[in-house]
């Protein structure tokens, strides 16, 4: 009997790989036009259909359409991000300076992902080993969301240089909730060939076959057809 076939017609599979290898993280290229609420309710429902561990679901989601609490965002990047900069000396310091790392005050709307670590009880199934698995589950949504809004032909750049928190007393987060991820999503002029950063110069993309082991740590996969079609494929830029 043939295995039933539940692969994606091509041009839908060409499209899950393009929106893949196209995602940026966008920082200066937003455009101010609004996103129709259709379009925020169907990336804010991809986000929602990420897996979760034990099906516990704990994250929440805030939409920042205010200046004022964006603005109040913004002076901690800017306390923080200016702490960050003094890691780094020489010519390595001058090119972080000169990168842009946010677009809370360009980009229309700020969107924070939130992770209530106490959603699901005290014994989630699946949790019991690892129980980081809450955050684990948040970021899957926030990459559903980032791919959807790519297909959107919408920009998401994640704000990391934050405190937690203040970022939290900010937006009133009641005490088992963690802000997870702090985004900004806007319509861009450009979608860049490849990652700012590796445009600017501060790091490349590693090799993927140097990253692929076998069975063990450093060893090589028992498959050596494998190697030859991850060369085949070349590396992408997304």
């Amino acid at each position: 009997m043939p295995r039933p076939d539940h692969a994606f017609p091509e041009a839908q599979r060409a499209g899950v790989y393009r929106a893949i290898h196209e995602r940026r993280d966008v920082r200066a290229q937003f455009l101010p036009d609004p996103i129709p609420p259709g379009v925020l309710a169907r990336l804010l429902e991809a986000a929602h259909h990420a897996p979760s561990v034990g099906f516990m679901q704990p994250w929440d989601f805030l939409v920042i359409d205010s200046l004022e609490v964006r603005g109040r965002v913004h002076r901690i990047f800017e306390r923080e991000n200016a702490r960050a900069a003094d890691c780094h000396t020489g010519e390595r310091g001058r090119l972080y300076r000169r990168l842009k790392l946010e677009g809370i005050l360009e980009s229309p709307l700020n969107l924070c992902i939130t992770c209530d670590r106490a959603r699901g009880g005290e014994h989630v199934l699946g949790r019991h080993s690892i129980v980081d698995t809450d955050l684990f589950s948040t970021c899957l949504a926030v990459q559903n969301l980032w791919l959807a809004a790519r297909a959107e032909g919408i920009g998401v750049g994640w704000v990391s240089i934050l405190d937690p928190a203040e970022l939290a007393e900010v937006l009133g987060l009641p005490a088992s909730v963690y802000p997870l991820a702090y985004l900004c999503l806007g319509y861009v002029d450009d979608f860049l060939d490849q990652p700012e950063l590796a445009r600017a110069g501060w790091r490349q993309r590693l090799p993927l076959r140097d990253r692929v082991h076998g069975s063990g740590w450093g060893e090589l996969p028992t498959d050596t057809r494998l190697a030859r079609a991850i060369d085949h494929l070349g590396e992408g830029d997304a």
